[in-house]
């Protein structure tokens, strides 16, 4: 899927390969600079000229910008990112580009040196970020599927104040213990298995592995409506776990 090619001064770039752009997940460049990635590069067909129909390579223009917002927020220079769009005949253009990305990449240096992070506090941000990847994508779906016609209309798509919101009001889950009926649907269909629980067992949602996809909401929105939706405010604290059981009232007797 990927491969790195090691510059003078050990300046470090990931060439993320797939048979589509549209491909690219976003999780794929933050896991890149997690790995210590100095610059990370995505080449994919020319717009409107889709190999595959599908015209991903819109989708993977959308998901850069938008990733590039996300690492100004974290404090990374939004340059060590770069996309560009050619045929597969346009050998000559590739080299020309490699060469002046690779030579941005060497002028900004190792990962968090120019920008003065930390690693240990880079690592954690990038580690934050990426978790709350399927949230990302379900918030911002609609912009990400946009093909638009003029360049400058990207200019302004994915705003600094629109991500700084995204991240001040990330969306939390969390189960009512009263309306909570231990169906053990949501704890199924939790695609990460956030969720702690068992027949006649309160569930309890493990804040520490959820992903904010929003799937227990919905899968129990129409039932008992016992899963909360929380914006920007913290989580309450779960229920202590003697006190998760269900008594029926068929068994009070």
């Amino acid at each position: 899927m990927a491969g790195v090619s090691r510059l003078q001064y050990t300046t470090e770039i990931r060439l993320i390969r797939v048979m589509c752009s549209g491909r690219v997940d976003l999780e794929f460049v933050l896991r890149a600079f997690s790995n210590g990635m100095d610059g990370v590069f995505i080449g994919g067909c020319r717009l409107n000229e889709c190999n595959y129909v599908t015209h991903g390579n819109y989708h993977a223009l959308n998901m850069v910008l938008l990733c590039r917002k996300i690492m100004e927020h974290i404090g990374l220079n939004p340059e060590r990112l770069r996309i560009e769009f050619m045929s597969s005949g346009e050998g000559i253009l590739f080299t020309k580009v490699m060469n002046d990305f690779g030579k941005k990449v060497e002028e900004l240096g190792p990962l968090g040196t120019s920008e003065e992070i930390d690693e240990d506090e880079l690592k954690s941000k990038l580690k934050e970020v990426t978790k709350l990847v399927p949230y990302i994508k379900i918030v911002k779906r609609d912009k990400l599927a946009l093909h638009l016609d003029k360049e400058e209309e990207y200019n302004e798509l994915f705003t600094s104040d629109e991500i700084e919101k995204l991240f001040r009001e990330v969306v939390s889950y969390y189960i009512d213990p009263d309306k909570c009926q231990a169906c053990m649907i949501c704890l199924r269909r939790c695609p990460v298995e956030a969720i702690v629980g068992g027949k006649n067992q309160i569930h309890v949602i493990d804040q520490e592995k959820c992903i904010k996809c929003g799937t227990c909401f919905e899968a129990c929105l129409l039932r008992f409506g016992a899963v909360m939706k929380i914006s920007g405010k913290p989580v309450p604290p779960p229920i202590p776990e003697e006190e998760r059981t269900i008594v029926r009232k068929s068994k009070e007797k």
